[in-house]
């Protein structure tokens, strides 16, 4: 069985109730959801939540809410894999055990059908544990500056500083969409950023984090310019 996981906690703090809060009309999560769905991956797309009405929203665009998630795995320290490892035992648990597993997060509303298919098939072409959406950083990181306590700046890597930006090593980052994976490689708790992963490039223009305020409405600006081009499904 191939299962899709979203996970939603019903305790965000810096955008409050952020998994059902509607962006560009819609509850975000409906995004992620149909996503999956239009994707035609999976043999269930579920949620995982401790939180009624996130439950219920959910269930409206047709997500399945198997169970309740426990307290101990909806606190602020909580990581993915744990959540998802649940998931993965409840439904072992039930007889019918999984053999891939997506995380899907539910505030990705730039995530595509077509992407969630192709990392799969990436993920078992190169027999990886995992694969990932990831992009590009916009700056060489070698090149990154911090501000010290004095307000003054350091280099992180001073020895970079007379290098050209065109020949340091390109380096990225996870875009925060979904993690396929073995579900094996999820009940073991591999690490996801291992050798053992294979990564799905993003183009920067279809990455954005939505855990600000800021990010939210930056988020809804691109949404729309996207979708307006076509670049969304």
């Amino acid at each position: 069985m191939r299962l899709c996981v979203i996970p939603a906690r019903g305790g965000s703090k810096r955008i409050p109730r952020k998994n059902i809060k509607s962006f560009c009309g819609q509850a975000m999560i409906g995004y992620s959801i149909k996503a999956a769905q239009d994707s035609q991956c999976f043999d269930q797309v579920i949620v995982s939540t401790d939180d009624a009405e996130i439950a219920e929203v959910a269930k409206s665009f047709g997500a399945s809410i198997p169970f309740v998630r426990p307290e101990s795995l909806a606190n602020d320290y909580t990581g993915t894999i744990p959540v998802i490892k649940h998931a993965i035992e409840w439904f072992d648990d039930q007889d019918q055990p999984p053999s891939e597993v997506c995380c899907l997060y539910a505030t990705a509303p730039f995530v595509r059908a077509d992407i969630i298919k192709k990392a799969y098939d990436k993920m078992q072409h190169l027999q990886a544990d995992y694969c990932f959406t990831a992009t590009s950083f916009a700056y060489p990181i070698q090149r990154a500056i911090k501000v010290t306590v004095e307000n003054r700046i350091e280099m992180f890597y001073p020895k970079n500083l007379k290098k050209r930006s065109q020949d340091l090593e390109e380096s990225y980052h996870d875009a925060g969409q979904f993690y396929w994976g073995k579900a094996e490689s999820f009940r073991q708790q591999k690490s996801i950023f291992s050798k053992g992963a294979t990564p799905y490039i993003l183009p920067r223009h279809l990455v954005q984090d939505v855990d600000t305020v800021e990010d939210w409405k930056r988020a809804e600006l691109m949404y729309q310019v996207l979708k307006k081009n076509g670049e969304l499904n």
